[in-house]
This record gives C-alpha cells, sequence and structure tokens, in this order.
C-alpha cells in the first residue's frame, strides 16, 4: 500500500449528505489539500445534478483543493483524477487489461462503467480562478448501481470485484488514489496540462473511432480525433473539425 502523500488531509465519515456539500463545507477553513471519504452518502449526486445512490462498499470520495491558475485551467484536473483512478486500479490489480477513459471524466473497465468524476468550484480567486475545487469520484468497487439510478443511455456500471475478482476497501482505494493523485498533481503544476494529456489519450476508448456527442441541445457525430490543449473533445466530422467543450459521449 502506498504511504499517504505529505501535505494532503484525510477526513473519513460514517456517513453525510455528500462528500461534495462536504467539501464546500469545509474549504473555507482548509489550509491544504483534503480528501473526504464516506462509507454512506445519503444525498450523493452525479453530472448536472441527477440524484445518485452509492451501494455499501462502494468508494465515494472528494478531493478539496484552493488551486491556482485561471478557471478553464483548474478545470483540467478532472484529467488528473482520472488519470489517479486509472493508475490506483493498476496499483491495486495489476496490469489489467481492459481499462480505459471515456471523455470527459469516466473509468471504463472491460466496455462497462467503472468510475466517475465530477468537478465543483465556487468563489473568485485572486488570479481569475476559483477560491476552492471539489474533485467528486465514485469508484464501483464492490457493486454495481441498480439499473433505475441509470440515466438513460448510460454506459452500463461494472465493479472492480467482478471484473478482477479482487476485493478492495473504500480505505484501501483512498490510500493509493490519493498517492496517484498527489504524483500527477505534482507533475501538472511543474509541467502544464500536455504530459496529462499525452498520457491520458494513451488510455483513451475509443479514440479513432465513431463517437456521438450529445448536449442538451444538439447532437454530433464524427471520429474521436484527439482532445486539445484546453481539453475539449476534438471530432472530425461530416462538415469537418470540431471542438466540443462539454457533452455527454455514446458509442
Amino acid at each position: 500500500m502506498s504511504d499517504w502523500p505529505e501535505g494532503y488531509g484525510r477526513c473519513l465519515l460514517d456517513e453525510v449528505d455528500s462528500t461534495l456539500d462536504e467539501a464546500a463545507r469545509r474549504a473555507p477553513t482548509l489550509s491544504g489539500p483534503e480528501w473526504i471519504l464516506a462509507k454512506r452518502q445519503t444525498k450523493g449526486r452525479g453530472r448536472r445534478g441527477r440524484a445518485w445512490k452509492e451501494p455499501t462498499g462502494n468508494f465515494a470520495a472528494t478531493l478539496v483543493l484552493r488551486p491556482k491558475g485561471p478557471a478553464d485551467q483548474v478545470a483540467l484536473r478532472s484529467f488528473v483524477a482520472a488519470l489517479a483512478v486509472y493508475d490506483a486500479c493498476i496499483a491495486l490489480c495489476g496490469e489489467v487489461p481492459g481499462l480505459a477513459l471515456k471523455w470527459p471524466n469516466d473509468v471504463l473497465f472491460n466496455g462497462g462503467k467503472l468510475a466517475g468524476i465530477l468537478l465543483e468550484s465556487a468563489g473568485s480567486g485572486n488570479d481569475g480562478g476559483v477560491s476552492h475545487l471539489s474533485i467528486g469520484i465514485g469508484v464501483n468497487l464492490i457493486e454495481t448501481p441498480m439499473q433505475e439510478w441509470l440515466e438513460p443511455g448510460a454506459v452500463w456500471p461494472v465493479s472492480l470485484l467482478s471484473e478482477t475478482g479482487i476485493q478492495v476497501t473504500p480505505e484501501v482505494f483512498l490510500g493509493e488514489l490519493a498517492a496517484a493523485y498527489a504524483r500527477l498533481e505534482a507533475q501538472f503544476v511543474t509541467y502544464g496540462f500536455e504530459p496529462i494529456r499525452t498520457a491520458w489519450l494513451s488510455r483513451a476508448a475509443r479514440l479513432g473511432e465513431v463517437v456521438t456527442a450529445r448536449t442538451m441541445t444538439s447532437e454530433t457525430e464524427g471520429t474521436f480525433e484527439t482532445i486539445d490543449a484546453s481539453g475539449n473533445l476534438v471530432l472530425n466530422t461530416a462538415k469537418g473539425r470540431i471542438s466540443i467543450p462539454a457533452a455527454d459521449i455514446f458509442f
């Protein structure tokens, strides 16, 4: 098991409304980054405010940071977090095939959704950034959500246990995840997004294949070509090469 990274706080809770909400409450008084892990969430949520229930034994945690830099660069930490989840799985299970990263912020295993990431920020920093950033991470360690909890068209969920036969506790997963994130965060702060972008693309699901990007108002089909320096999805479509900042991806 990896050593806990220096400078990162750790809060373990039996129950909370959501780790994201707890992060928002704690953020104003924190002097450094802190991980908040809960055994049970009573009001967990997913993207666009969707309700989310976390089966017992799965991983639900939020990392709250006070990052420097403009808001658009701060948001690139979704890719840092996705790589950290990927690396934590490798650390615990070995070089298992089938792991992949789905734009913008999911981790897949054998084609099913293993983990999801949700970023929330608040306030304005002195440099045009944010006062704090919360990175919520949910990982199906033991169980998968029930079908009625899923949004329409969502990738079918899988668990680490179902795909590998390895049972991992949330506390153990947090140790590996925190170590991986701290290493990647240091790389991001020192060298910028490009090394993170390169590493993410090397693990990307459906790169070079046709995907569909859906927003609340439009749908675009094209070949997944890359992600750009701003983390946008770049598709080669019948109308040419386009860049998409936010969407749900289907394939």
